[in-house]
């Protein structure tokens, strides 16, 4: 199956306003039936679509427009992109060089030391690895485990940090929808508190409990140096005072 232009109607609305292509021609260019392009040019098809042209998105060239106008037979021919944009891999697992396979066990242990809410599946799409090395290096049962150094994927190429954030903020979605149906609170909602509940906490408390109880040998050095009373404090201060 041959490729077909971007927006097939727009660029059939051009080039039947713009070129003297037969409509066959046309219909063969866009993908387009010959009696949709026959009502194109007769205004009962595509009414309000604006044109596009073909040759300002890079579709066609001039050249080749001008070949078609000069042979009714000649089937018009999809332009290159300038550039060769590389294919797009769906499925299957991830490709990664034979260099740099031997760094997937530390990056497996990084993962699961660092985000140990990822899933076994967003590990194996992120670096293009097995669940059972995964298992194995989680129980330390790996072959080589003496030797595995937790290394950052990022750092080790084995994919991009926006793939890493992206996993992590689907894993941490995941995790709180998790906790929300289990009934379980957030942590920050087990340990954050208002500060009116802190207030009355304190009301309730005596300051021994806030601030903790003082002990019997502390008690007992204050016996022995004994505490001031109001009376000796007054009086050593009207000794000291330059007026008096």
């Amino acid at each position: 199956m041959s490729e077909k232009p971007l927006m097939p109607r727009a660029t059939a609305v051009w080039l039947v306003d713009n070129t003297a292509l037969t409509f066959k021609q046309i219909a063969e260019f866009t993908g387009l039936h010959e009696l949709e392009v026959q009502g194109i040019a007769d205004g009962e098809v595509a009414q309000g679509i604006r044109g596009v042209d073909p040759i300002a998105t890079g579709q066609l060239t001039r050249e080749e427009i001008e070949r078609g106008e000069k042979d009714p037979n000649y089937r018009l021919k999809l332009a290159k992109p300038p550039v060769e944009l590389p294919k797009t891999r769906r499925r299957g697992p991830k490709y990664t060089p034979l260099s740099k396979r031997q760094d997937k066990p530390n990056a497996i242990a990084w993962l699961l030391k660092h985000h140990p809410e990822l899933s076994d599946a967003q590990i194996i799409r992120l670096i293009g690895t097995t669940r059972n090395t995964i298992e194995q290096i989680r129980n330390r049962t790996h072959w080589n485990i003496a030797n595995i150094t937790p290394k950052d994927p990022v750092v080790l190429g084995l994919c991009k940090q926006v793939e890493l954030d992206e996993a992590v903020r689907k894993a941490a979605e995941r995790v709180a929808k998790e906790r929300e149906k289990a009934g379980i609170a957030h942590p920050e909602e087990e340990t954050l508190k208002s500060p009116e509940e802190t207030l009355a906490e304190l009301d309730e408390k005596s300051l021994d409990d806030v601030f903790g109880a003082p002990s019997a040998q502390a008690e007992a050095k204050e016996e022995e140096e004994g505490v001031p009373d109001a009376e000796s404090v007054f009086a050593g201060l009207k000794k000291t005072d330059p007026e008096q």
